[in-house]
């Protein structure tokens, strides 16, 4: 038989085993510690963040409450609510945390019912159903950075 190629899609990327057989796949990959995944999802995220810090320059000011919007530009709630989220560490808040952003940043917005209607638009969800907290989805972060961070540099004229 040959080689057994496994391709995993995770948070930070594509995790790829590969091994003789079946049972070897499924032994690196129990082998593979919580611990191990969330390094090197912290190695990643270190790295691209200064990626993303560059890109959100005079858009975004992170502070020590958490991100807030300082362009002018025109924005719609939903992008406020957006781009407060793919600022955010994780990419994830709760809805009370946005609003507070949001008001240091003088916008005003309803930021419960915008994740609601963002949720049936497939932009962000709640990872913990039980839990308080929201995140952009994968078309979420995408929107964000072809759609509003385009239009808020300029790029899109």
């Amino acid at each position: 038989m040959g080689k057994i190629h496994v391709k995993i899609d995770v948070e930070f990327g594509e995790v790829v085993v590969e091994g003789d057989s079946p049972e070897e796949v499924l032994d690196l990959l129990g082998g593979m510690s919580p611990r191990f995944m969330s390094e090197i999802d912290r190695l990643v995220s270190e790295k691209m963040g200064v990626t993303t810090r560059s890109q959100l320059e005079g858009i975004i000011e992170v502070t020590t409450e958490g991100p807030i919007i300082t362009s002018r530009e025109k924005l719609t709630h939903y992008g406020a609510v957006g781009l407060t989220l793919y600022a955010s560490e994780g990419k994830t808040r709760t809805a009370a945390e946005i609003t507070r952003l949001l008001g240091l940043g003088g916008i005003k917005s309803q930021v419960p019912a915008r994740l609601n209607e963002m949720t049936k638009r497939g932009l962000v969800f709640k990872p913990d159903p039980s839990r308080a907290e929201w995140k952009l989805t994968a078309q979420g972060e995408s929107w964000i950075e072809d759609e509003i961070l385009v239009k808020l540099r300029g790029e899109g004229d």
